[in-house]
């Protein structure tokens, strides 16, 4: 990114080739939609090459990179709640190809529902802390960078997301018998 920002914008190809998958799973957990995740994405690297001088090379870039996506989902979602339109979170996500049995493949696409509609229960605040730190695999200090807060209040969020996210599930869980 630094050469990006002394002028190289060539280089933001190779930033694409080697992001874009994370934040279209980024914001593909909000929004359960492949047409609004991809346009978010293109947004963060637009962003990205208009906001250039705004990164220091102090943090790690997926840091910044990430504080940029969040201000993204947040400008489309404030957008489209002005219009009328809201996020559709009852797509399901179903990667579980590789069961032999339809039973339990059925199980556990059931399970996989289920907890993603736990998850799509939760607050966005919540939500988004269990996605960077479960699905994006980003580190506490990472999140707590991008947060704006400490390590030790990531740890308290993810806990706090974590025990509602099982509340729900069981309560979900207790319906769908």
């Amino acid at each position: 990114m630094l050469k990006v920002k002394s002028g190289d914008v060539d280089r933001l190809g190779l930033l694409f080739d080697r992001y874009h998958r994370v934040l279209y799973s980024f914001f593909y957990r909000f929004t359960s939609s492949k047409m609004v995740s991809e346009d978010l994405v293109q947004n963060v690297f637009m962003r990205m090459l208009k906001y250039k001088h705004t990164f220091t090379g102090d943090g790690k870039f997926t840091t910044w990179m990430y504080h940029l996506a969040r201000n993204v989902y947040a400008d489309h979602y404030r957008k489209d709640s002005r219009l009328g339109f809201s996020d559709d979170f009852t797509t399901v996500e179903n990667s579980l190809h590789n069961s032999y049995n339809i039973e339990e493949q059925t199980k556990k696409d059931e399970e996989i529902q289920l907890l993603q509609k736990a998850l799509n229960q939760l607050s966005h605040d919540k939500k988004e802390v269990l996605i960077l730190s479960r699905y994006q695999d980003l580190k506490y200090k990472e999140i707590a960078e991008i947060l704006c807060c400490s390590e030790a209040a990531v740890k308290v969020k993810v806990f706090r997301a974590m025990q509602d996210l099982k509340n729900i599930y069981t309560q979900l869980e207790r319906q769908e018998i």
